[in-house]
């Protein structure tokens, strides 16, 4: 497990737990407004990772301090290691989230039928149509719809996984009707947030000239999407 970064403890990564956060190394998509861009590379340009024997003790010794932790990236469905990794945290009787950005329906899969998720974010980045300008990879359509359907039956069936569906919202690629497909993509989701774009650390550098939206145009957003979903809320 390439495990880039650790933070102790975090109360916004898991709405309403106090968790432990890692970073895994590596990602299939080069979104170049990405604010972990140094997490997209399959290797970390420092050649060190956190050891997971360190994770397990550090979790091991904060039972009962904190509710779990949120697995995110770097994309962690591309770690091999991902499963056998949630089975010892979930060993412990601690929560996970996993943030993922939905090109791995079947890793996913074996996540969510070995119960071994409480909470998944996924991004979803725009409609199916502008993937490939957005995420700089082509021929994702089936394995997006597979992702987005297993998470919301996921969350309607027996194991109940609570999940979000989010959309980093970047000016000059997305638009009001980008958000309405992404609706119609997510259609009866139980929960959907809007994350405005911050021009921070971003893949593209021209990125760090650019403001995210005003507060006027991310309602006209949540508007636009509301009839989609049973939720959605702004993240600024």
């Amino acid at each position: 497990m390439k495990i880039a970064g650790f933070q102790k403890t975090s109360l916004i990564e898991y709405p309403g737990k106090i968790v432990s956060v890692i970073f895994t190394q590596g990602c299939n998509l080069k979104c170049p407004y990405c604010h972990n861009s140094e997490l997209i590379s399959l290797e970390s340009k420092k050649g060190t990772y956190f050891p997971v024997d360190n994770l397990l003790s550090f979790l091991q010794k904060r039972k009962g301090l904190i509710d779990g932790i949120s697995i995110t990236g770097g994309e962690p469905t591309l770690q091999p290691d991902l499963i056998e990794l949630a089975r010892e945290i979930k060993a412990f009787g601690l929560r996970i989230k996993l943030d993922t950005n939905g090109t791995n329906p079947a890793i996913l899969k074996r996540l969510i039928v070995n119960n071994l998720l409480d909470y998944i974010a996924m991004d979803v980045k725009a409609p199916l149509s502008k993937y490939e300008v957005i995420t700089g990879r082509g021929k994702l359509s089936d394995q997006i719809k597979q992702s987005i359907e297993l998470i919301k039956e996921a969350g309607t069936g027996q194991a109940g996984i609570e999940y979000e569906f989010r959309t980093t919202v970047v000016p000059g690629l997305h638009e009001i009707d980008d958000i309405k497909q992404i609706g119609l993509m997510i259609r009866s989701g139980a929960k959907y947030y809007l994350q405005n774009f911050r021009p921070v650390n971003t893949l593209d550098p021209e990125l760090m000239k650019v403001n995210g939206f005003p507060p006027t145009k991310l309602i006209q957003f949540a508007e636009a999407i509301s009839p989609y979903v049973k939720q959605v809320e702004i993240r600024t």
